[in-house]
């Protein structure tokens, strides 16, 4: 047998072919998508920029970016720390997530009041804001039928 090349496994050894099952290649899926989503939903309500919210939690943007995309894993560690500095519960990343781990696609309502939110958290003047929320407020009142 030539030393310098590689050693196949011997095909009869269990001991190998059990270790390879147990040790997947760890990949983002579609629950890492989800929560990804989910991470740039909270950010965009707060009105922060990837480069702001990665220096919260100590990371490059490129790699809030690629969390944002579902493209890296998340350690529960780090999603600890996300949720913290995002002001929610763990849990909220994970709310609309399908059994099979498939999320929802935004609807455009959806994308409108997130385009709300964050044009709102970029408003500085308060009283601006106040008005703001008080003509939403008249105005989901004026179409219930309520007063």
């Amino acid at each position: 047998m030539d030393v310098n090349s590689p050693v196949e496994p011997d095909i009869g050894d269990d001991d190998f072919a059990a270790e390879a099952t147990l040790r997947p290649v760890p990949r983002a899926n579609d629950a890492d998508r989800h929560v990804g989503l989910r991470i740039r939903e909270r950010r965009i309500m707060l009105g922060l920029s990837q480069q702001q919210l990665a220096q919260m939690i100590g990371v490059t943007y490129q790699q809030a970016h690629k969390y944002e995309r579902g493209l890296n894993r998340i350690s529960a560690g780090r999603l600890f720390e996300i949720a913290q500095v995002l002001g929610v519960p763990i849990s909220w990343f994970f709310e609309g997530m399908r059994p099979a781990g498939i999320s929802l696609e935004m609807s455009p309502r959806q994308r409108m009041c997130l385009e709300l939110a964050r044009n709102f958290a970029l408003i500085d003047n308060e009283k601006h804001q106040e008005a703001l929320s008080q003509m939403a407020r008249a105005l989901a009142h004026g179409e219930s039928g309520s007063a």
